[in-house]
């Protein structure tokens, strides 16, 4: 099943960042990855590099790179927390993210330091608000 694109609404388990990553709460846990929209500016994905399990992640600072034939941009913690899992086949397979970044394309799982940061961020009608006019 292939992931909405922005036309179409965005996952409505997710929570969402200004900076275009997502949460989508998995019991103690967030999966962590890159909305639909920020992969369609993207273009083509050629390599993405994510932190090792264990590393700590702060909120609003960059944690990895995806790099598009286009440019290299940063990814952006949206909350504190610890990396407990990367997605290697993103790693080792990059168009995964462009194919389903809101499925089989997530980045990260993260154990939260403050689950109460998760709420701070859109819902996916905000978010779909928020892009709508890009």
């Amino acid at each position: 099943m292939a992931s909405p694109s922005p036309r179409d609404g965005f996952p409505s388990d997710c929570r969402y960042a200004d900076s275009h990553e997502y949460l989508r709460p998995e019991g103690e846990l967030l999966r962590l990855g890159i909305s639909a929209f920020a992969v369609e500016q993207l273009g083509d994905i050629v390599f993405v590099e994510l932190p090792e399990a264990g590393s700590a992640l702060s909120r609003g600072a960059s944690f990895g790179t995806v790099e598009s034939v286009k440019a290299v941009e940063e990814v952006y913690a949206p909350i504190d927390g610890t990396v407990v899992e990367r997605n290697g086949a993103v790693l080792a397979n990059p168009e995964q993210l462009q194919n389903d970044p809101h499925g089989e394309g997530w980045l990260l799982v993260v154990r939260p330091s403050d689950p109460s940061q998760v709420e701070e961020l859109m819902d996916a009608a905000t978010y779909g608000a928020k892009v709508a006019g890009h």
